[in-house]
């Protein structure tokens, strides 16, 4: 392979990586924020242990997630320094907000409610897991701002040889943003909640005493799962309504049957989950349909990293459509051996903190809710600062 097909698996492998963590992060932080939600309402234990368990999986799944998005940032500058040039005053505003956002905003109130039980007062407690959400949203938007720009270069004109920003509107109102915002926000809904289902099935399955516990967390994922693939699907094809001509022609080999692999797979998930929701009140029991469930866990993970190489490849040879092509973005100095060097050490990093997050994860999964840090201090502290 030649330096700028090295460059582009090196996005492509890294962004993948990605983008696990930033899928679960969005679909668990508003399930948790809900069941916290709950608990501060009717004070009940076991609400309080839901909102515990489910959310120290959020806090690994995010404290490895965010040195994943580190690389990402290194990369604009190691590798794409073209695009820097020409487009970093359109391009760099949004990814400025986000990381604004991601690294301060939302690690701080995240800091907040993971040291604040027990210490802060119960409502500034569950601000703090609203606003973790609230934040993870807007850091979700900015990201697609910037991404829906290379999609379609709305509110910039070219000055001299570089691109201006004259309408910061037209980048929070672009056509590519409208329907893939939802999008992604329904696919990670779908990802959350799955993860629920999976890990409620097979505590199930393997008969815990915790019966009330994972299947209230069973069937809350299934629902949320159907509303999440529901909406997943639905601003899926309202994208192609803005979709740029000749993006996906036939013509282009390996395209088209990526595009029907990722609808195939979330209208199977569609039907399964609305098979099963009329169900709802007798899957806990029905211990045959556990290892179904467990295995639909890693679809909306598939999905998604196939929803995204359908993306970015339709663009090709396109960095910033009709604007910047993929080779005029890459830094000239590349070479074949520099890129992939640190393709192997990305990758490498990447890869480490993926299986370290999965086994960590599946490490709480299998210890079960009785066997979790999150808040475990402020209970030995003093039982009289529950709620």
């Amino acid at each position: 392979m030649d330096v700028l097909e090295l460059a582009r698996l090196q996005f492509a492998a890294t962004g993948s990586l990605h983008f696990l963590f930033v899928v679960l992060t969005l679909g668990l932080a508003p399930l948790v924020a809900i069941m916290h939600t709950r608990w501060a309402l009717s004070g009940r234990p076991l609400q309080e242990r839901m909102t515990r368990f489910w959310g120290q999986i959020y806090v690994i799944n995010y404290a490895l997630g965010i040195v994943t998005g580190l690389v990402m940032e290194f990369q604009f500058g190691l590798s794409w320094s073209g695009l820097t040039h020409y487009a970093g005053d359109v391009f760099g505003a949004p990814l400025a907000m986000e990381a604004l956002i991601a690294f301060f905003l939302e690690s701080t109130f995240l800091g907040l409610w993971i040291f604040g039980w027990g210490r802060l007062p119960k409502w500034a407690h569950l601000a703090c897991i609203w606003l973790v959400t609230a934040t993870a949203y807007a850091s979700a938007f900015y990201i697609m701002v910037a991404n829906s720009f290379l999609q379609n270069p709305a509110g910039a004109v070219l000055s001299g040889d570089r691109l201006e920003l004259t309408d910061f509107g037209a980048l929070l109102t672009n056509e590519a943003l409208v329907f893939s915002f939802p999008h992604v926000l329904g696919a990670g809904l779908f990802t959350g909640a799955m993860v629920l289902v999976g890990a409620s099935a097979y505590q199930l399955r393997r008969r815990t005493p915790d019966v009330e516990f994972f299947t209230r967390s069973l069937r809350i994922g299934v629902v949320t799962a159907s509303i999440g693939i529901f909406l997943t699907i639905g601003f899926g094809y309202a994208q192609f309504a803005g979709v740029q001509e000749g993006k996906f022609q036939s013509g282009r080999p390996g395209l088209i049957p990526l595009g029907f692999m990722t609808e195939g797979g979330n209208l199977l998930a569609l039907v399964v989950l609305f098979f099963m929701l009329p169900l709802i009140a007798v899957l806990p029991r029905w211990r045959w349909t556990h290892p179904i469930l467990i295995a639909l866990t890693p679809v909306p993970f598939v999905m998604a990293i196939l929803g995204w190489l359908a993306r970015e490849l339709g663009r090709q040879p396109w960095m910033i459509w009709e604007k910047l092509t993929v080779a005029d973005a890459m830094s000239p100095q590349l070479t074949a051996g520099m890129v992939t060097a640190s393709t192997i050490g990305f990758v490498a990093v990447l890869g480490m903190l993926a299986i370290v997050d999965y086994v960590l994860i599946a490490r709480v999964i299998k210890r079960g809710p009785d066997d979790v840090a999150l808040g475990a201090a402020a209970e030995q502290r003093s039982p009289a600062l529950s709620y």
